[in-house]
């Protein structure tokens, strides 16, 4: 009776600690639902479902203090395959120039995700289970440089890890 309430308990202190929800199915998490936080100053990931797009292969959004809110995708080197992940702010709508995109993109580079055991990987596609760990090499330094810090903008800078906090339904 214990090990069938362990997953609701735990189901119970994530959606208390972090505020989201979770399946007690016994399903993993596919990385499409998948929330991450930033244990240093609590910025958050959440991935979202990206849709039929034909090159990004994930979506998602790094929630910072202050209400700023930065938009990610993530699209597939062709040379090398690698997650080329790219965060953007107040990016115009509609189509763009490659000048434009430029501007509005604060960060970019390979997501690197890992295990319980420290096992490096890279960021998979959707469908596939979420890692327990992401990692953006550089997020916080870079981010501390973009027009989004300070002033109207977050404050607190967040680190270059995510750990997975839980899944949205």
């Amino acid at each position: 009776m214990q090990s069938a309430l362990s997953p609701v308990i735990r189901c119970l202190a994530g959606l208390l600690a972090f505020g989201v929800t979770c399946s007690t199915a016994g399903a993993a998490c596919p990385i499409e639902l998948s929330v991450y936080g930033d244990a240093q100053n609590g910025s958050e990931i959440d991935f979202t479902p990206t849709g039929t797009s034909a090159t990004v292969t994930n979506t998602f959004r790094l929630i910072l203090d202050n209400n700023v809110v930065l938009n990610g995708i993530v699209m597939w080197t062709q040379d090398v395959a690698r997650p080329n992940g790219a965060l953007m702010y107040k990016c115009p709508e509609g189509d763009v120039t490659g000048e434009e995109l430029a501007a509005c993109t604060l960060w970019n580079g390979v997501i690197y995700t890992s295990d319980d055991k420290g096992t490096v990987g890279l960021l998979p596609a959707e469908g596939v289970e979420a890692p327990k760990t992401l990692i953006l090499p550089d997020l916080g330094p870079v981010l501390r440089q973009s027009p989004a810090y300070g002033g109207s903008g977050f404050s607190k800078v967040p680190s270059d890890v995510f750990a997975m906090k839980g899944c949205q339904e």
